[in-house]
């Protein structure tokens, strides 16, 4: 058992939770909690770190995985050194990132979101879950938006970012006219769009350009998309929040497609 907080290994751990430069580095970044360890790919696994406590009540699915990936058992404090979170459960993995293409977003019929400058790890996330429930086929990130690896992120996807691809591009510009020369139309959720979001069919390949929380879609960005759509508001509000915004807009599509689908049958 590693018991000193002062380990190496265990130092390291907690520099991966807490430095983005280390983490583009190494390629590396951790990942706390049962739902994360039992959801995270076995291929991505580096290291496994458990208390006494937790694998003294670990169990089922827990314990066969435990088995395969092995695992370092550490004290209270020392786990706790490596921890992000106020209330550690007692597992943490280490994992190598996993590398998408381009080409790899795109299914039979894409359905994708692009973000731009999207800075606040729990909106990050939560458009992560968002994007996954409503079948989005891929995540474009701008480079101004927040690290996906950094622990709240990684946290607020509740492991969705394991199954939705995603990509960060070095030019969100260049990204819309890939994509346009591909013949996927580009939305732009933007507060001057000409038409309500509603009134827009989403059954080609598709994509909705989503801006920063505080400022929205830079007009440059809103400007190269094919078409401009609003999400219409009552009373003295301006926007909504930016995951929102993102989750009303993939769920219309979705809820195009399927009925599409089932007047099919």
């Amino acid at each position: 058992m590693i018991t000193s907080t002062s380990n190496e290994r265990i130092k390291h751990v907690a520099a991966l939770q807490q430095k983005t430069r280390l983490r583009q580095e190494e390629r590396l970044f951790a990942a706390e909690g049962s739902r994360l360890f039992l959801e995270a790919p076995e291929s991505l696994i580096e290291e496994v770190y458990v208390t006494e406590d937790f694998l003294k009540n670990a169990e089922g699915k827990m314990r066969e995985k435990l088995a395969k990936t092995g695992y370092e058992t550490v004290s209270e404090q020392a786990f706790a050194k490596m921890s992000d979170t106020k209330s550690p459960q007692g597992i943490l993995a280490v994992l190598s990132w996993r590398d998408y293409g381009r080409e790899e977003l795109f299914a039979d019929k894409p359905l994708l979101l692009l973000l731009e400058n999207i800075q606040d790890p729990g909106n990050l996330g939560t458009i992560f879950r968002t994007a996954e429930g409503a079948g989005v086929t891929g995540v474009v990130l701008s480079p101004g938006c927040a690290d996906i690896y950094q622990p709240k992120v990684v946290r607020s996807t509740m492991g969705s970012f394991f199954r939705v691809p995603f990509y960060r591009s070095r030019d969100l510009g260049e990204e819309i006219i890939f994509l346009k020369n591909r013949k996927v139309k580009i939305y732009a959720a933007y507060l001057e769009g000409s038409e309500c979001y509603d009134a827009v069919s989403y059954l080609e390949e598709c994509a909705f350009l989503i801006g920063n929380e505080g400022s929205g879609l830079t007009r440059d960005t809103a400007m190269a998309a094919d078409a401009r759509i609003r999400i219409p508001m009552e009373g003295k509000l301006e926007s909504l929040n930016a995951g929102v915004s993102a989750a009303l807009l993939v769920y219309e599509a979705a809820r195009q497609r399927r009925r599409q689908r089932s007047q099919a049958k």
